[in-house]
């Protein structure tokens, strides 16, 4: 049985994966020896489940989109006043490897290009007192915290890809030579080299997918992984780095980034895009083929899907609310109907355990339904019929009908029924996409105003299950 939300997600890989332009990043040899044709796309929820397709165990290297994770880390081992005396947060407009400073400041003009990310790195390396007194940290040590961090975010054990760093360090004469320019400008907090072998060797932590989805979660979770409920960042940390994000992390494409799809997000040369929904999910895409930009074309495209079907525009104006589901119970909670005869009654009591009952209240945005669907994915094996109560719910935007309508097909094809209590009519609707609609008819939809109707329709397919295996 396949999960409506996965049923979606591929839907999206057929879409993207006839696409096959963009270059691979081969000034990295390593990286232009990679398969083009790779891609994945998973979404880690706000309590850390994970729906993945396509190549979504494919290990590959994290690259800039570990930009925002150390920054994030920056800030909380030297503070946000000191790591604001060396690195900027205004967008920059230019290239990830833009050799260019602020004019006034001589700082990086954010963390999110290669200049920022290399001061971000060096701060690691740097004295953490005021004073100066402690030890500056060796290369090993910092990179044993980052990676202790980046895996704590994810909630597994990363590794480093030793040829993917081997092939950054003899490759990256353009990230010496912008250390060297931010030493000459007496902005570099820490050795030169030693920073950019930090920074290569960031770039160079191995990621899935589902790690970079689970990290996003993290980030939306206000910095707790919702997995393993370990808390890796402060809140203000969070939107500190949410709003860089926003506004830097995409590079000189983050405008229309902004506009079309609308999540913060941080991309790699590798071909990943982490994307995050405050409050409520992560997105992990993967496919190394690049745009103009920098950034994964199909992961783009990956992306505008999921944030125009779904809903997911950090700006869309909607009343959300995660307490979707009420209550769930079974039939056993339900009064047998009087006019049944004896052996009915006898047969539907020691049956109710086959009528399931889940009541909702608020609004159903993607959030909200996903977990509707998830439940009732988890006890359709033991009911015969789901009542799905709609009496506390104010509004169903586009994407909750269609995911509750391919819950219904989905439902049915595995033999099972399901009844809807909607007296208010928020679910009957055309969808303007599939063109299916939800029929008035209860008898064609199963569609009822009050309970006891539900629970007649109910109690119907029982006696008629019985009736045909008789």
């Amino acid at each position: 049985m396949v999960s409506v939300v996965v049923d979606y997600l591929r839907h999206i890989e057929s879409d993207c994966v006839v696409n096959n332009v963009g270059e691979l990043a081969d000034y990295i040899p390593e990286l232009a020896a990679v398969d083009p044709d790779r891609f994945a796309v998973s979404v880690a929820v706000h309590d850390g489940h994970v729906y993945s397709i396509g190549d979504s165990s494919l290990e590959f290297t994290i690259q800039s989109i570990s930009k925002a994770l150390t920054y994030a880390l920056a800030l909380s081992l030297r503070g946000v006043e000191t790591v604001d005396a060396h690195i900027g947060v205004e967008p920059s407009g230019e290239a990830f490897n833009e050799i260019s400073v602020d004019a006034r400041t001589r700082n990086p003009k954010n963390p999110m290009i290669n200049a920022g990310a290399i001061t971000a790195a060096a701060l690691l390396l740097a004295p953490g007192d005021e004073d100066g007194t402690t030890d500056v940290g060796d290369v090993d040590e910092a990179f044993r915290t980052i990676l202790d961090f980046y895996s704590g975010c994810a909630g597994r054990r990363l590794s480093l890809d030793d040829a993917v760093y081997r092939s950054e360090t003899a490759s990256g004469s353009r990230n010496r030579a912008i250390a060297y320019m931010l030493e000459s400008y007496g902005v570099m907090p820490a050795d030169p080299e030693d920073a950019v072998d930090l920074y290569f060797r960031q770039c160079s932590v191995r990621v899935t997918t589902d790690d970079l989805a689970v990290i996003g979660s993290t980030l939306a979770n206000g910095g707790i992984n919702p997995r393993t409920g370990r808390r890796m960042l402060d809140q203000v940390v969070v939107r500190r780095v949410l709003s860089v994000m926003t506004t830097c992390g995409m590079y000189d494409g983050a405008g229309d980034w902004v506009t079309s799809v609308g999540l913060p997000a941080k991309s790699g040369v590798g071909g990943g895009i982490l994307a995050v929904l405050p409050g409520q999910l992560g997105i992990g895409v993967y496919s190394p083929r690049l745009d103009e930009h920098g950034n994964s074309v199909r992961g783009v495209r990956a992306c505008r899907h999921l944030s125009a079907d779904l809903g997911l525009h950090m700006f869309n104006v909607a009343r959300e609310s995660r307490v979707t589901i009420r209550s769930t119970y079974d039939g056993h909670e339900l009064e047998v109907g009087t006019d049944r005869s004896t052996v009915e009654q006898v047969y539907l009591r020691a049956h109710r355990d086959r009528i399931r009952v889940l009541e909702l209240q608020g609004d159903l945005t993607f959030s909200g339904t996903e977990s509707v669907v998830r439940r009732v994915e988890s006890i359709r094996a033991d009911s015969e019929v789901i009542i799905v109560e709609l009496r506390r719910v104010g509004i169903i935007d586009e994407v909750s009908r269609r995911m509750l309508i391919g819950l219904r097909r989905s439902l049915r094809e595995d033999g099972k029924e399901w009844v809807i209590v909607d007296p208010d009519g928020i679910l009957v609707g055309m969808d303007r996409r599939s063109r299916e609609r939800l029929p008035a008819n209860p008898s064609e939809a199963a569609i009822t105003s009050t309970m006891a109707e539900a629970v007649e329709v109910a109690e119907d397919v029982l006696l008629k299950q019985a009736a045909n295996r008789g």
